[in-house]
């Protein structure tokens, strides 16, 4: 699963990839951390199951700080978003083959209006555009890779008697699509598979297309300027108010030891003495940004991404059904996000390929009751697998 952070040039993307991944002495250890310059480590945060359980646990593959475990995803820091973009305007190349990885997207645009369609400093700008050019943009890649192969996929559908979904699946594999994706957008679109599309029809089919496998979260930074348009907007739009500086620097100054602070918390408490500047600074950030929105929104972004927009659930693998394990006594050391849905088998395979080959059952930890491989999987369970020999 990744998560792509996309905006034009000005608008606090950079920041905001920053803040949100910003690196410390647990991140050396994930497995995915000397990948390219543009995919970084971002955290979503859940409750961890040892409040509930209190205990105290050892992570391994996340982290745990007051009772919150934060467990990390990959974010793609997604370049090139300029009109035409889906012609290989600008970077648009990059563009779209970054966003080829992305499961789903947070756009970040300036909600203070304060930067025009190029990303110049202006005023009265409408940050409406911004949301629109970039479905518009997606819209068109996926409607040119349709239109482009149509006569193919449907003639092969056709003649061959092969399944139209099928093929087009197989067409849009490149872009991390797949046959239940392709079905669903058929379906919303109102289409048959028996009879020849429109060019309208097409159209209609890649925005649907597109809502579902590619969801986009609007982040609407620089809120702290002016929230006169978010107040306009927010009711048409999935949208969250963020301040991507305020978040940089709470975490920078948590880093420092300056502060308290955890972040998606709505306040942050000082450590140490602090000059006239930066106690100015801190202040403003509560008073302006964390007072008002709860939150300076970046955690909100990472979190409604990932178990909003993609629908996922956390899942705590162990050894010991009682002490709630490893085999090495670390209590709860793994902390695993799956979809919604997901069963047992689902997460033996997660854990190892091997695990799930021998599967044989689970226990259900807090029941103590013993599941099979098709019993699904709720958000916070903690499951030990039996596995046969």
């Amino acid at each position: 699963m990744e998560i792509g952070i996309v905006g034009k040039p000005n608008v606090g993307k950079s920041t905001f990839f920053k803040a949100l991944t910003l690196a410390d002495a647990e991140i050396a250890n994930f497995p995915f951390t000397t990948i390219k310059a543009n995919i970084g480590v971002g955290y979503v945060r859940k409750e961890c199951a040892c409040r509930s359980l209190s205990l105290e646990c050892n992570p391994k593959n996340s982290v745990c700080k007051e009772k919150n475990r934060f467990i990390p995803v990959r974010v793609i820091d997604v370049a090139g978003l300029v009109p035409g973009a889906h012609e290989g305007k600008g970077l648009g190349n990059r563009f779209l083959d970054d966003l080829r990885q992305a499961d789903a997207l947070i756009h970040i645009i300036d909600i203070s209006g304060r930067t025009n369609e190029r990303g110049e400093v202006t005023r009265g700008y409408e940050p409406e555009k911004d949301i629109k050019f970039l479905e518009e943009e997606i819209d068109l890649w996926f409607y040119g890779i349709l239109r482009k192969n149509w006569g193919r996929i449907y003639n092969k559908a056709k003649h061959s008697h092969k399944d139209l979904i099928i093929e087009l699946a197989e067409q849009l594999s490149g872009l991390g699509i797949n046959e239940k994706q392709v079905g669903e957008a058929v379906k919303m679109s109102g289409l048959t598979e028996s009879t020849e599309w429109s060019d309208s029809q097409i159209k209609e089919f890649a925005t649907r297309l597109r809502n579902i496998s590619k969801p986009i979260l609007i982040a609407a930074n620089k809120i702290d300027l002016d929230p006169g348009n978010f107040e306009t907007l927010r009711e048409r739009y999935d949208m969250i108010p963020v301040s991507a500086e305020a978040e940089l620097a709470l975490r920078q100054a948590e880093k420092s030891g300056i502060i308290s602070y955890l972040p998606g918390d709505k306040e942050f408490k000082i450590l140490r003495d602090v000059d006239e500047r930066q106690r100015r600074a801190l202040e403003f950030i509560q008073n302006n940004v964390l007072n008002k929105y709860n939150s300076t929104g970046i955690q909100n972004c990472i979190n409604t991404a990932v178990f909003g927009l993609l629908k996922q659930i956390v899942v705590y693998p162990v050894e010991n059904e009682s002490k709630f394990t490893d085999n090495r006594g670390n209590v709860l050391p793994d902390a695993y996000i799956l979809p919604e849905g997901s069963t047992a088998l689902d997460l033996a395979y997660r854990v190892h390929t091997d695990i799930g080959n021998k599967f044989i059952g689970a226990i259900d930890c807090r029941t103590r009751m013993k599941v099979g491989k098709e019993h699904r999987l709720s958000d916070g369970d903690i499951i030990k697998v039996l596995t046969g020999r």
